[in-house]
């Protein structure tokens, strides 16, 4: 899916690589996501977060969103570490339904999710170790993650454990 906007818009050249591969839904049994051409421009993040949490006050300024479900779920890096580069950000997902949670500490690790045929929607809804292991996205992560391969279940884990204070965040924000 593309998104237009300005410069600051464009993704990183990894994740622009990742989002070309096929992120097929496989009647149930592969990813449910559809990977956008650029991050939602900051506008559209803003307002979709203060409609998504019913407050016109949220502040949703440190979400970068770079794609969404079939249902319009949003995945988005979480802007929590102000030290760190984009890529180092942990990545966070908001369903439709009011699912919320983080799917990976990194993009290193969120490409082992992908491999494990993980993607946003099924890290929160569908979170077990059973799911078949995706072959384009496994050779996507052991060409450029810097971490190793772990269960989807231990990546979980990792990550709500390094970012505990999200899901509050999100939660103090609606009403």
């Amino acid at each position: 899916m593309t998104r237009p906007g300005p410069q600051a818009d464009l993704l990183p050249e990894l994740l622009s690589r990742l989002h070309r591969l096929d992120f097929d839904h496989a009647d149930g049994d592969g990813i449910e996501f559809e990977p956008f051409d650029a991050f939602l421009p900051e506008d559209e993040s803003i307002r979709w977060f203060k409609v998504w949490t019913g407050n016109p006050e949220a502040d949703g300024r440190t979400l970068r969103v770079f794609g969404q479900d079939g249902t319009g779920g949003h995945a988005a890096f979480w802007l929590h570490r102000q030290d760190r580069p984009l890529l180092d950000q942990p990545i966070v997902f908001l369903g439709s339904e009011g699912a919320i949670g983080v799917v990976a500490k990194d993009f290193d690790d969120y490409l082992w999710l992908l491999a494990s045929g993980h993607g946003p929607l099924e890290a929160i809804e569908y979170p077990d170790d059973g799911r078949p292991a995706n072959a384009a996205f496994s050779s996507f992560a052991e060409g450029h993650a810097k971490s190793p391969q772990r269960p989807a279940s231990v990546l979980l884990a990792e990550a709500n454990a390094a970012c505990p204070d999200f899901v509050e965040w999100v939660t103090a924000q609606c009403r």
